[in-house]
């Protein structure tokens, strides 16, 4: 992805000028002081002259634990530092509403030539946005002051390593590195960079739309700090994400993986004329989607084992499961154009606005009544 330059003139984005002011109370590194800093890591003497020890204690910590001391001694949480959000499709939009509703100054940058009117249209949309979605001109400008870069391009591993490399030259050198990649791994973005610029690569996958679900999977690579994952997962959070650390890079990661094996398993059912794709649908909203909106597969198989738990689900259910024959679909285009025109004839050829709408309801509905019950 290569930087543009883009005419601002045409739509009114305003450029906050906050954050600078943000940059400065994170005590945020920008990317003209890069080689100050590293020749600040290469000598302890001048490391140790630096003009404000705090402002150091505070981009070490990231802008999870950004303080201002108040006038009754104790410390409030500051807004959080500025953000880049790299790549302004369905999914970085989503993570610049997300990131702009907890406070955190947003600048936004994709080669695309309606960037402006598209960030237009999200600050309609969501008027509290204006004050903190900046509209970059280019690539270094988005990630300069910034403390954390959310990258979602192209699911292309040559873009992507390119893209990570530019990232590296330009954002500050304590930023966090983050790709939104549903299936490359961070070890394959960072496979051609330092250990220091790897350390700060990982994956941050969301479940899409990011600013309505909260689950956002973060996958290290095998070079990623732990500090650099221990920093993200403040970040989300604070951002009223639930993150989920992965142990290990595994292909899809783990919602896709059984968002797989449920698609695999319904398809083979449509196919061999078991069921409906809309019957299949209502089966998973009318049982294991309601269920599984409360708690995950194993907690929920926990319950139903009784005085024993998931040990005497397993006992009892367990062989049963064993038994029936595994899901086998023909995902040719010959053989899934059938099901698809099912799918088409029940949904629309376009999933319906309206339908969109009510489905974003009741997953708002479903989150509050969770934070209600604690």
């Amino acid at each position: 992805m290569s930087d543009s330059e883009l005419d601002l003139s045409t739509v009114s984005v305003p450029r906050t000028d906050a954050a600078p002011e943000a940059d400065e109370q994170a005590g945020a590194s920008t990317g003209t002081d890069r080689t100050a800093r590293s020749a600040q890591a290469a000598d302890p003497a001048r490391s140790s002259q630096a003009a404000d020890p705090a402002a150091d204690s505070r981009a070490a910590a990231g802008p999870e634990a950004d303080t201002q001391d108040t006038a009754s001694g104790t410390a409030e949480p500051q807004r959080l530092a500025p953000v880049a959000v790299v790549g302004a499709g369905t999914i970085g939009l989503s993570w610049a509403r997300r990131f702009a509703a907890h406070g955190a100054p947003v600048r936004i940058f994709d080669p695309r030539p309606d960037l402006v009117e598209v960030c237009a249209a999200l600050v309609a949309e969501v008027p509290e946005a204006e004050a903190l979605l900046t509209v970059a001109r280019s690539l270094d400008e988005a990630v300069d002051g910034v403390r954390l870069v959310q990258e979602s391009g192209p699911e292309d591993p040559g873009v992507k390593v390119q893209m990570f490399a530019d990232l590296a030259q330009y954002a500050p050198v304590d930023a966090l590195l983050v790709s939104s990649s549903s299936a490359i791994t961070a070890s394959t973005i960072a496979a051609r960079m330092t250990d220091e610029d790897a350390a700060r690569v990982f994956i941050g996958h969301p479940f899409n739309p990011p600013h309505v679900m909260p689950l956002v999977e973060v996958v290290p690579g095998e070079r990623t700090a732990p500090e650099s994952v221990e920093r993200a997962v403040g970040i989300y959070r604070r951002c009223g994400q639930e993150p989920v650390v992965l142990r290990a890079e595994a292909a899809g990661f783990v919602g896709n993986r059984l968002q797989n094996a449920v698609l695999q398993e319904a398809v083979a059912l449509v196919q061999r004329g078991v069921v409906s794709p809309a019957d299949v649908d209502a089966v998973v909203r009318n049982s294991l989607g309601l269920r599984w909106a409360a708690v995950g597969p194993f907690e929920g198989m926990h319950m139903g084992g009784g005085a024993r738990g998931f040990r005497g689900f397993m006992e009892h259910i367990g062989p049963s499961f064993a038994a029936i024959d595994p899901a086998d679909p023909d995902m040719s285009d010959e053989r899934m154009e059938p099901v698809i025109a099912q799918v088409e004839e029940a949904y629309g050829e376009q999933a319906a606005p309206e339908a969109i709408r009510r489905r974003d309801a009741v997953q708002d509905g479903v989150l509050r009544l969770r934070g209600e019950l604690g």
